[in-house]
């Protein structure tokens, strides 16, 4: 038997006067609440009191993107991955274990594994039945509903990831039943946004249905969206989410928005429509945000659904996505000249491509007041990941101008791991500025704090 073990200094440098600065910083944040404002986590697990987590293939792996993209890039199918047994997915999973050594996939996985359902070996291929077995038995448990998780992790406020189109319903549901979960909505209107999504005259339909304004041009295509930020104002949201290819942004003229989008209606809307429309619609989105109060985050820098292959036959979200060089500072230009020195707008930003950090980001974030910047994102949400941010960014911008850390995850159990990797680095960057006399003692403790759940919840207006 393999056992594992958490040492209580990971993460630290192996500098002792460092380790031990860092130490005492993390100790003073360890046990603060979670503050989650951006998040994957789908809302039904909370809607109905009785829900669970299913089978232990349907907590860790199947939903898990960052799981089934290491399996299958050493060959493993994913059909067996997906639609398989779920004891022989999880079969799978503990005998090919190794390959999550030094990931911040394996840091998540054994972290939550120990922490949360008191798993102290490696999953290999000699205890994958007993594991599931065991796993499963808790899983089965009042103890382990997400609930009941939500309230052991101290999670203060968790927010989701909603279409334009979401009813709400389960948002509803969860603030009528009684419940004290703090489980927010997150308004996230890519799908009628982006001419280029599948289905977009689909995803029109349905805006008209949810917002009740039948969308039949581009003046009553805004109107229905700013309805529908009305009604997720409502329920709770704080902030809006955008993922875009670029960070592109144009104004356009009424009329010519209104042409590309009756292209768009005809289905004759081509890749430039498509580029020049989310373009014009970051731009609108920042002006709504200026009106209605809504935080607005831009994740671009990702080509989506890379392998054409895995996106046919098992659709997005499977780990095919790429990260792009991304360019900012011009591409920002006509919205921060517009709206970056308007108080009303507090717009977070996030990269997949680090080299920006120092040469864009950093200065950016450093000059305009609307701009933040978001923690290390996807595949630099990483104990290294995290050391390349806090060294490229902080001495441009400063702390103040960054949004503290949000795990932006599915996997709802990864979520004390994910943040306490945070507070750690953060701690040790600390510590590292303590003991070469960058700061004193006493700023650190502040530094701590804001880093930890601070600036988030003013970031996100929590």
């Amino acid at each position: 038997m393999m056992k594992t073990t958490r040492n209580p200094d990971r993460y630290f440098s192996a500098d002792p006067a460092t380790r031990n600065m860092a130490r005492e910083l993390y100790r003073n944040v360890a046990h603060l609440p979670i503050v989650s404002p951006h998040g994957h986590v789908d809302p039904r697990l909370f809607a109905d009191p009785e829900a669970s987590f299913g089978s232990p293939a349907e907590l860790f792996i199947i939903p898990d993107h960052y799981v089934t993209r290491m399996l299958y890039s050493q060959g493993i199918p994913l059909e067996g991955l997906l639609k398989g047994d779920h004891r022989q997915i999880w079969k799978i999973f503990c005998e090919n274990f190794h390959l999550f050594r030094g990931t911040p996939s394996g840091i998540w996985l054994m972290d939550e594994l120990a922490s949360v359902f008191g798993v102290d070996e490696k999953p290999q291929a000699a205890n994958a039945n007993r594991l599931y077995d065991a796993l499963e038995e808790k899983l089965a448990s009042p103890d382990y509903s997400p609930r009941r998780l939500f309230e052991r992790f101290n999670i203060e406020v968790l927010c989701t990831t909603d279409a334009a189109t979401d009813t709400l319903e389960h948002h509803q549901a969860i603030q009528q039943s009684g419940w004290t979960g703090c489980i927010l909505p997150m308004f996230r209107p890519d799908a009628v946004v982006n001419l280029d999504t599948a289905n977009w005259e689909g995803n029109i339909a349905r805006l008209s249905e949810a917002s009740g304004i039948d969308v039949v041009n581009y003046l009553s295509f805004i109107q229905a969206l700013e309805k529908r930020r009305t009604d997720f104002k409502a329920m709770g949201a704080t902030a809006s989410d955008h993922a875009a290819l670029t960070p592109f942004t144009t104004e356009l003229t009424p009329g010519d928005a209104d042409t590309i989008f009756q292209r768009a209606l005809k289905g004759k809307a081509d890749a430039d429509d498509a580029a020049r429309f989310t373009a014009h619609m970051l731009m609108e989105m920042a002006r709504m945000s200026i009106e209605d109060g809504l935080v607005m985050q831009l994740h671009p820098g990702s080509l989506r659904n890379h392998n054409d292959v895995i996106f046919r036959k098992f659709g997005p979200d499977k780990g095919a996505d790429i990260p792009l060089q991304t360019e900012y500072t011009r591409n920002l230009l006509p919205l921060l000249n517009k709206y970056g020195s308007n108080p009303r707008l507090t717009l977070i930003l996030f990269t997949l491509d680090e080299t920006t950090y120092a040469r864009e980001l950093a200065p950016l974030a450093g000059h305009y007041p609307a701009l933040k910047l978001g923690p290390p994102w996807w595949f630099f949400d990483s104990i290294n990941g995290m050391a390349r941010y806090f060294d490229q960014i902080m001495e441009t911008a400063g702390i103040y101008n960054t949004a503290g850390f949000n795990d932006d995850t599915r996997a709802f159990c990864s979520i004390p791991a994910r943040h306490d990797l945070w507070r750690r680095a953060a701690a040790n960057w600390l510590a590292g500025l303590v003991v070469r006399h960058i700061i004193g003692s006493d700023d650190a403790d502040e530094m701590i704090a804001e880093l930890a759940i601070g600036l988030a919840k003013q970031a996100y207006k929590l």
